[in-house]
């Protein structure tokens, strides 16, 4: 899901890795669904940088 909200702002992963201030690498395992492995503040900054909506942010928790 989050991918799907990247690629509609038309950012590249190294881009919004850049914005959220962590690493590509990381932000491809956040899409890739390795939520266990990321910091919640994290998540914060990609959910705000991205404008993800309160209830497509419950429909993403309910994924994991």
């Amino acid at each position: 899901m989050i991918k799907e909200y990247r690629l509609k702002r038309n950012y590249t992963l190294e881009l919004l890795a850049e914005k959220c201030d962590i690493s590509w690498r990381n932000l491809q395992r956040i899409e890739n669904g390795k939520l266990e492995t990321a910091k919640f503040g994290t998540i914060k900054k990609i959910i705000k940088e991205l404008d993800i909506k309160d209830k497509y942010i419950i429909k993403l928790i309910k994924q994991q």
